[in-house]
């Protein structure tokens, strides 16, 4: 797996080598409620990871040993079919948590792979469980977590499985849209396993509307978008 690791025990986070108080996603974060006291209470390290594109947190099946934010970057969720192929189930960006199953200690229905590269906090089981057990502000979150998994799943489900391959990948562009009208994109094979159509169908799809000027490809995979024309696109049949 490349990834690189750079361990920060928790006296050093206070004094802002990761800095959990005053990092830059705390709001929306796993640790969002947690007070200083709180964080007294873990006595293992959460190690700051960086993992290379197409690198795995960790595969299907295996121990649930730690839960991960995502700090900056692109994770996806995949489940692998018998035929051999594979479906994107959810993709994970700045503030979400992969492998929730590990607060149960239920092992990783999917494997959790970077697309982009990835900056994550790597949060240990056994301190998650500390947490839960004697603060309530973790399992609020939890909870929040959970909730927000489900709709998630629910909306890959009703916006990114319905509709024309046209709709579907205006809707996937609208997604990962940022406040500029940007985004950063994926390879096609990746696009069609979230939105269940073929690499080639993804390809001309993103190719016609690249033409008919509704994406402009700034560099290799980052767009500009005309949000308006692909929200009217997305709405359509």
């Amino acid at each position: 797996m490349d990834m690189s690791v750079k361990k920060t025990g928790i006296d050093a986070a206070w004094r802002g080598l990761a800095n959990c108080r005053g990092c830059g996603i705390r709001d929306s974060a796993l640790f969002a409620d947690l007070t200083e006291p709180d964080f007294n209470l873990i006595h293992l390290p959460i190690d700051e990871m960086t993992v290379a594109p197409g690198a795995a947190l960790y595969h299907v099946g295996d121990e649930p040993a730690a839960l991960f934010t995502v700090r900056s970057g692109l994770v996806k969720l995949v489940q692998y079919l018998p035929n051999g192929g594979q479906r994107i189930v959810r993709l994970l960006r700045t503030g979400d948590t992969a492998g929730l199953e590990a607060a149960l200690g239920e092992p990783y229905r999917h494997t959790a792979i970077a697309i982009h590269p990835v900056l994550t906090c790597r949060i240990p089981r056994a301190v998650i469980q500390r947490l839960s057990d004697e603060t309530r502000h973790l399992h609020r979150q939890l909870m929040r977590r959970w909730h927000l998994a489900v709709e998630r799943a629910d909306a890959f489900l009703v916006e990114l499985g319905t509709g024309s391959a046209r709709a579907r990948v205006a809707r996937l562009f609208l997604t990962l849209v940022d406040d500029r009208g940007e985004c950063d994109f994926f390879g096609r094979e990746d696009v069609g396993a979230v939105l269940g159509i073929t690499t080639e169908t993804a390809s001309r799809v993103v190719a016609e509307l690249k033409r008919q000027g509704l994406l402009e490809e700034l560099r290799p995979n980052r767009f500009r978008c005309d949000t308006a024309a692909l929200r009217e696109l997305a709405d359509g049949p």
